[in-house]
């Protein structure tokens, strides 16, 4: 099956010399939801940027089920829609109008039963004749994807769509997503939440320094990257870890009266653990749970392809 999008080579650098880009490839499948994960600075803006025809390559090549992004620029385009990160709207129209005038500029005509839709599936139909600088932020960022939505498009880009919203906007998001991928919308989305990868994504990229460094089906990374520790604390200090525990794989902590036991999230043992604790005469003061955050994981990775 040909990719609904292909980046083969792309490069970008700017005029101060700034290697955003460095060899990117990438292809995405049709219809699936793709989360494009890393640290601030890593280019995945600027990869979304070129994909979307705002920013300028400096080599390699996008297509777009097919057509070029710079020689055939304007199908390529009709066929994405992009929720940017910025809250850039015209402050004086209503809800309604410029999210119409949005599907206008695609060369679409005019389909107030599609806009409707769009509408109530983001909970802004009530909100259809307010002007836009009386909304909210988060009702702001919900007429961004609606107007990303206008023209019908068969990808969707979602920048950090969930950065600085309320739960209830959240939740409306990913229930759209759901609904849009059933439909064989596909979806990218940035974003530096992993359990949103986590809930979301079939594939999980992965982009750093302008590199994209690891590609994966979703199940296999998290499993890769959902670690977890259990700190237990002793009531006294532990000279070396009993030959009864061996299975468990136990390090000693930062104290001496500490065990920490690395799990996975789905699969863990931690019953058993502390059982087999007792049986050798232990006694635990405490307990504590640390879970990877997404700086850790980052680390963990760079570090290994470094």
């Amino acid at each position: 099956m040909n990719p609904i999008l292909n980046v083969s080579g792309l490069t970008k650098t700017y005029a101060s010399g700034f290697q955003a880009l460095k060899g990117v490839d990438l292809s995405i499948q049709a219809g699936e939801i793709f989360a494009l994960l890393g640290p601030n600075g890593a280019g995945k803006t600027t990869l979304i940027s070129i994909i979307c025809g705002l920013v300028n390559p400096s080599g390699g090549s996008v297509t777009v089920d097919g057509h070029d992004i710079i020689r055939d620029f304007r199908k390529a385009r009709a066929l994405i829609g992009l929720v940017p990160q910025e809250l850039t709207t015209d402050a004086f129209s209503t809800v309604w109008q410029t999210v119409s005038f949005s599907r206008g500029l695609f060369g679409k005509k005019a389909d107030p039963g599609h806009i409707e839709h769009v509408l109530k599936s983001l909970s802004l139909w009530d909100k259809k004749d307010n002007r836009l600088i009386t909304l909210s932020g988060g009702m702001k960022r919900r007429v961004l994807i609606a107007k990303a939505l206008s023209h019908e498009p068969r990808i969707l880009f979602l920048d950090e769509p969930t950065a600085g919203v309320d739960v209830s906007l959240r939740q409306d998001m990913w229930a759209l997503v759901r609904s849009l991928r059933a439909t064989g919308v596909t979806i990218i989305l940035t974003t530096h939440y992993i359990e949103e990868a986590e809930e979301m994504a079939d594939r999980v990229g992965v982009i750093n320094k302008g590199e994209i460094i690891l590609v994966q089906d979703k199940h296999t990374l998290m499993q890769t990257l959902g670690k977890k520790e259990l700190t237990l604390m002793l009531d006294s200090p532990l000279q070396t870890i009993p030959e009864a525990l061996a299975a468990f794989r136990l390090r000693q902590g930062d104290q001496p009266n500490e065990l920490v036991y690395t799990y996975d999230s789905r699969q863990n043992d931690i019953a058993a653990l502390l059982t087999a604790i007792d049986r050798c005469g232990l006694r635990l003061q405490d307990l504590q749970t640390h879970q990877s955050s997404l700086e850790d994981i980052f680390v963990r990775l760079i570090g290994s392809t470094s």
